[in-house]
């Protein structure tokens, strides 16, 4: 590993650690429509925020249920795709079902949660496959 390298590790690691907002990593993938019905909220139409930044929650966050309505803030950190994350670009997300029992299924499976169409397009290139992010709840 070059010296960079190291200082740059070092730096995200003290970052983290030390970070004032406590937030968590994660990874994050797509589903497309069909959103309804929901885990959490059924058919209600209401329950999607009006901006489309929602997403559905990964079993490690899941929570039995109690994931259903929380709000979190995201950023992207880095993809497999190349320079595929909006620097600077932070979205507040609500949580409106499960991963593992929606009807549209994930671009990738297991991951922390799966955002909207217009949630990973306002943090990331539309077409990357998953993300490293950055998440808290607010």
């Amino acid at each position: 590993m070059s010296k960079a390298s190291s200082w740059l590790l070092m730096l995200f690691l003290f970052a983290h650690f030390f970070h004032a907002s406590q937030a968590d990593l994660g990874t994050a993938s797509q589903y497309s429509p069909p959103y309804t019905p929901t885990a959490c909220f059924g058919s209600d139409a209401t329950q999607f925020p009006s901006s489309n930044f929602f997403a559905a929650a990964g079993e490690g966050i899941w929570d039995n249920g109690a994931a259903c309505g929380r709000q979190y803030l995201v950023s992207c950190i880095n993809s497999v795709l190349p320079r595929a994350c909006k620097q600077g670009e932070t979205i507040q997300i609500k949580i409106v079902d499960r991963a593992k029992t929606s009807v549209s299924r994930p671009t990738r499976q297991g991951t922390t949660m799966v955002l909207s169409n217009a949630a990973l397009a306002a943090i990331a290139l539309p077409n990357a496959p998953s993300l490293n992010i950055d998440f808290r709840q607010v």
